[in-house]
């Protein structure tokens, strides 16, 4: 019950917390893993992530040392990470949406002797995992194309260690992140706290050993956080076919509440990614007197595809989702901003449409 760890959250959607984690908690999040990953002390991970984040901390540097696996640290430079997981050394390796989407970019930019190589030498790994943000389906289908593998989606935060997984024998469904780990309970309830129906939103909460003991210096944050025993995440989300868990991200940026209506923002990012014209797009909500949130969004422009007027990306839109989940607004921007991690800073996003 001792203190283990003081890792802070990430502060998507305000100032970081410490969350206080004990040797208890922490011992709980790496056995899970180890177990429903298939650690073994012949792995060699590589390494190229944050080491102030429970992905590069916890779920790939800890898990290594619990099972006597090696641990190379890269530099997470497209083309050298490449060379490595084209090795034949490497048998696991995490990172995150961002990351995946630039290794894919440059495979495709590679010539085609350096393609068949990276892509041969990666199709051995036993495991590749995506975290710490929405793995869309499109960059789950290239990275199939382009390695053979389907990535281990999973469900987790700084304050419960993982929660979800997709797992390591089976179906590894697109848009979802499996089902509990083992020893971990999750549910789904009502603004007011009772459980919902299969198939409904709602809030995810979670229980378990692995759940952290407090934050650090907040005792009111803390107090807050928990429902009976029970983590309050913040993330909406749904439970479908086979106890497989959806998220449709978080309660405060990514749920807009529009005209009565409530829409979650990775939906309607997910499809306009589909947009040949799109190479990434976010969508937040907008004050405003009459709709209550306006969603507007902020998008990167593929090559040579600048000049699309606004109303061709609002139709294309109307074709495919309900009127009401359309944004009302498309502004191009160079990039976005991201933390760490490679999560979008909505509240940023929020000012640059302001300005």
């Amino acid at each position: 019950s001792t203190p283990a760890l003081l890792i802070y959250t990430s502060g998507t959607t305000g100032r970081p917390k410490g969350a206080l984690t004990t040797h208890h908690n922490l011992t709980a999040q790496i056995t899970t893993l180890t177990a429903a990953w298939g650690w073994t002390a012949s792995d060699r991970i590589l390494h190229t992530l944050p080491l102030h984040h429970i992905h590069g901390l916890v779920n790939a540097l800890a898990c290594a040392l619990w099972s006597g696996a090696a641990c190379e640290f890269g530099s997470g430079a497209p083309a050298s990470t490449w060379d490595r997981l084209a090795s034949g050394e490497i048998t696991l390796f995490m990172s995150v949406p961002t990351v995946y989407t630039r290794l894919i970019r440059a495979w495709e930019a590679a010539l085609p002797a350096t393609r068949r190589r990276w892509s041969g030498g990666a199709a051995r790994l036993r495991l590749m995992v995506s975290g710490s943000a929405a793995l869309p389906v499109a960059t789950m289908d290239r990275w199939r194309e382009v390695t053979g593998h389907t990535l281990l989606e999973r469900y987790g935060m700084t304050e419960i260690g993982m929660a979800l997984s997709n797992p390591l024998e089976g179906e590894r469904r697109p848009g979802h992140v499996g089902p509990p780990l083992p020893g971990v309970e999750v549910r789904i309830v009502d603004d007011e706290g009772h459980p919902v129906p299969r198939g409904e939103h709602g809030e995810i909460e979670v229980r378990g050993p692995q759940v952290f003991r407090k934050y650090w210096g907040r005792p009111v944050e803390t107090a807050a956080a928990f429902r009976e025993g029970w983590f309050r995440t913040g993330d909406e989300g749904c439970v479908g076919e086979g106890g497989y868990y959806r998220i449709l991200g978080r309660r405060s940026v990514d749920i807009v509440k529009t005209g009565g209506y409530k829409v979650s923002a990775l939906e309607v990012e997910e499809l306009y990614r589909t947009h040949p014209a799109v190479q990434d797009l976010v969508v937040v909500g907008m004050p405003h007197d009459e709709w209550g949130e306006l969603l507007c969004a902020a998008w990167i422009p593929s090559a040579g595809h600048a000049d699309i007027p606004a109303g061709d990306l609002r139709a294309w839109g109307k074709e495919r989702l309900a009127p009401y989940k359309v944004p009302h607004l498309f502004r191009a921007v160079p990039e976005l901003p991201r933390n760490a991690m490679g999560k979008v800073q909505k509240t940023r996003v929020r000012r640059m449409l302001v300005e």
